[in-house]
């Protein structure tokens, strides 16, 4: 089919495949290494054409062609999911493992540390930026339902926007589940936060101008750590970075029910974290510590910065929380990727519209947090 063609799907159509299976690390990382050579200087139209030829149009937006790639390597090889085997040891070293792969190896100074936390020592890393002057401090939370991801996972992506954005990084590996159930994630990076507000000038950085961000869990726990310090009297950060973040584990919105599957988060790998997440926390899904959509009152929190994805299970909700946040009476700074899917930034070094949006992406944090 020539390009330009295109159909719509429905739910399920076209994207769905079966059950992935356990993948070899080996295997896994040899992919992605010769991918993240390769398929940046393939052009669109050939993207399409080994895709099938085909355009993905869902809700009005046409999937990112660099994504269309992937996902169709994935389905062809009944690759992807981290809950192939339900083991979290396995699923975090295959994250590690292929985020580091795709790491863009910017170079960047960096001091590995560790910080009080609530129950026991976090460990930290802090990204310092090449400017001479003092720079603005975002706190990263990694995502990974919270069950996999750690500081090596996200390294590529704090370098990143520790250079481009000309900003101080400080990442946070905050407990995981299912050893350390809800909300011991919560509390680790409240206390990671508060330790940023008195030891800011220590690192370098500005104590004026602290944000805090992260993808995926790390919006989540970014989104309760603005309401948290807010109802325990912290000061306020001066910007909530909220990335394609999850906000009500237990919603049945459309988007979760159309890109249940194929689109990199299935619903089983939701639905496994989850569990993991709360089982015999005595929490519910829609607990307002864990859902922060489900939170009574958004007054009084930081500026959002909101970014959602078209093609991604959790759209609807961040667009959702936008919206609240705005009636709620806080500046928001809502941006939709319309053709790009959920774990865009981590995709980036692929090229495309991933490329592209962490770069809009960062350029927006750095705006926001230099006006402070």
């Amino acid at each position: 089919m020539p390009e330009g063609s295109h159909f719509a799907v429905q739910p399920g159509e076209a994207t769905t495949h079966t059950q992935p299976k356990a993948r070899p690390l080996a295997v896994t990382d040899a992919a992605l290494g010769i991918g993240v050579k390769v398929v940046p200087w393939i052009p669109s139209w050939l993207k399409r054409l080994l895709s099938g030829g085909r355009r993905i149009t869902i809700d009005g937006n046409t999937l990112d062609p660099t994504l269309q790639l992937i996902l169709t390597a994935q389905r062809r090889t009944r690759t992807g999911g981290l809950s192939a085997d339900g083991d979290p040891g396995n699923a975090r070293a295959l994250m590690r493992s292929s985020h580091g792969v795709m790491n863009t190896q910017i170079a960047v100074p960096t001091t590995d540390l560790t910080i009080p936390g609530p129950d026991s020592p976090l460990r930290a890393r802090h990204y310092r930026p090449p400017v001479a002057e003092m720079a603005p401090l975002l706190v990263f939370f990694h995502g990974g339902g919270f069950v996999v991801g750690d500081i090596e996972s996200h390294d590529g992506l704090c370098r990143m926007i520790c250079r481009d954005g000309a900003m101080h990084v400080l990442s946070v590996d905050y407990r995981l589940a299912p050893e350390h159930k809800a909300p011991a994630a919560v509390d680790d990076c409240v206390a990671a936060y508060r330790w940023s507000r008195g030891h800011a000038a220590e690192l370098g950085a500005d104590p004026s101008r602290i944000g805090i961000g992260g993808d995926s869990a790390g919006g989540n726990l970014a989104a309760l750590v603005a309401l948290r310090s807010r109802d325990e009297g912290i000061p306020q950060p001066t910007l909530q970075v909220l990335l394609y973040p999850v906000l009500d584990l237990s919603a049945k919105t459309r988007s979760r029910k159309v890109f249940s599957d194929g689109f990199f988060l299935s619903k089983r790998d939701r639905d496994w974290f989850t569990d993991l997440y709360l089982d015999g926390t005595g929490m519910a899904a829609d607990d307002a510590r864990v859902s922060p959509l489900r939170a009574a009152d958004l007054s009084g929190l930081a500026p959002g910065l909101v970014l959602t994805a078209g093609f991604d299970p959790l759209r609807d909700e961040g667009n959702e929380y936008a919206v609240a946040l705005r009636s709620a009476g806080v500046t928001v700074d809502h941006r939709q990727f319309d053709a790009l899917t959920h774990g865009f930034a981590s995709i980036a070094p692929f090229g495309g519209g991933s490329a592209d949006a962490v770069t809009a992406t960062i350029s927006a944090i750095r705006a926001h947090l230099t006006r402070g």
